[in-house]
């Protein structure tokens, strides 16, 4: 069974890159991938169920 919070942080840190940004520089005082992950649990909630074949 795949790793979703894995799936999710991979998602999360290759939009951050994709937008020009460090992965790891804080913004507000976390790594700044993790304010990716509203976006990547979008892009994951939309694809699930094709990989899942439903």
């Amino acid at each position: 069974m795949p790793d979703i919070n894995k799936a999710m942080e991979a998602a999360a840190r290759a939009l951050c890159l994709l937008a020009g940004h460090p992965e790891n520089i804080k913004f507000e005082g976390k790594p700044m991938w993790q304010s990716y992950l509203p976006e990547a649990k979008a892009a994951l909630d939309a694809v699930l169920p094709y990989l899942r074949g439903e």
